[in-house]
């Protein structure tokens, strides 16, 4: 109920484009650093800023850290256009995630391992988990994906999918590497999907690399290592409990966040801002500090590849509210039109 109150609010409440765009934003490069963090990545919340912003592009040997926080920043961004355009969870949609996730944009669908893989303590080597054979890998995917589906189709309540899922991946380990940020983002895919993205306001994943011990130990919900041993078959109360609680204090959270913002004053937008979705409000706040802006900048604010970014700044362009303003190909720009020109001062975020 807390989740739900804490999702109506913050889905109606009326925020200025500008700072709407910012806490998305600020949540994606949250979200992206805690997850890759959890992995071990080395990179600071600031290096990894730097490196999405653009302002850093390398790191003297951590060649490979950069490449995760790129990769996951990518996968993030197409797991949210996934789940705007409804697509289904499938087996397919999870190998070209985790494509994303280990290998980047140009990468074929990964293929499930073939081998045994073992998870061990970093500082003992003993063994913490031993997942299932990869002769059952296949058929407990598909499983895990036919439960998936019919549980959505039945109503099951979203945040017990979401959970649900992200424990059954993590738990088949169905490759050798990447498992828990592809399992972390299934669950954002799940949520996204179902209607609780929230805007895009919140990082789930900050808040499992802060609590990262009780993480684990909620993963752990049976005594025995091996998984034909008791987890195959495992009680997953203390599981599901963990991951609910942790959903409703992140929503609590942005609640909070965005009852704080509207009470710092909120303009009367006038009928031609209201007409816009979300995403042509977020980009409409850019122009309370420039005049024009490009396709990257629409790619960057909105976390999206950059020719979904093109074709939605073509739409805007036929809807009236954008006009071309430089036609070179190199550097093609765009810059509002005179009748929403006169609205910017009106939406930009008083508090960016």
């Amino acid at each position: 109920m807390r989740i739900e109150a804490a999702r109506a609010l913050v889905e109606h409440i009326p925020l200025p484009p500008a700072v709407e765009a910012e806490l998305r934003y600020r949540a994606r490069v949250r979200s992206t650093h805690f997850s890759t963090r959890i992995e071990g990545n080395r990179l600071t919340l600031e290096e990894a800023r730097q490196i999405l912003a653009g302002q850093r592009t390398t790191f003297s040997g951590r060649e490979r850290d950069v490449r995760e926080v790129r990769n996951y920043w990518n996968a993030l961004e197409k797991v949210e256009a996934w789940a705007e355009r409804k697509a289904e969870l499938t087996e397919d949609l999870v190998r070209k995630l985790h494509a994303l996730v280990e290998k980047g944009p140009r990468a074929r669908p990964t293929p499930y391992r073939t081998g045994q893989n073992v998870i061990r303590d970093a500082g003992s080597g003993a063994i913490v988990y031993l997942p299932p054979q990869a002769k059952d890998v296949p058929d407990l995917m598909a499983q895990m994906v036919r439960w998936a589906q019919q549980a959505d189709r039945e109503g099951i309540p979203v945040p017990v999918i979401a959970g649900l899922v992200h424990y059954q991946f993590v738990t088949i380990h169905p490759y050798y590497d990447g498992n828990g940020r592809t399992a972390r983002l299934l669950a954002t895919f799940i949520l996204h999907r179902g209607g609780y993205g929230l805007n895009g306001f919140f990082s789930l994943e900050e808040h499992h690399a802060r609590t990262l011990q009780e993480y684990y130990r909620s993963l752990a919900v049976h005594p025995h290592s091996n998984y034909y041993e008791g987890r195959e078959e495992a009680d997953l109360t203390a599981w599901l409990a963990y991951f609910v609680q942790t959903l409703r204090g992140v929503f609590d959270m942005v609640r909070e966040e965005a009852l704080r913002l509207a009470k710092e004053g909120v303009p009367d937008h006038p009928e031609e801002i209201r007409r816009l979705d979300r995403r042509a409000r977020a980009v409409l706040g850019l122009f309370a500090t420039r005049e024009e802006i490009t396709s990257a900048d629409v790619a960057r604010t909105l976390g999206l590849a950059a020719r979904t970014a093109r074709n939605l700044l073509s739409v805007w362009v036929s809807e009236g509210w954008l006009r071309v303003s430089n036609s070179s190909r190199k550097a093609r720009a765009y810059s509002l039109t005179a009748d929403y020109r006169q609205f910017i001062g009106r939406v930009s975020a008083d508090g960016r």
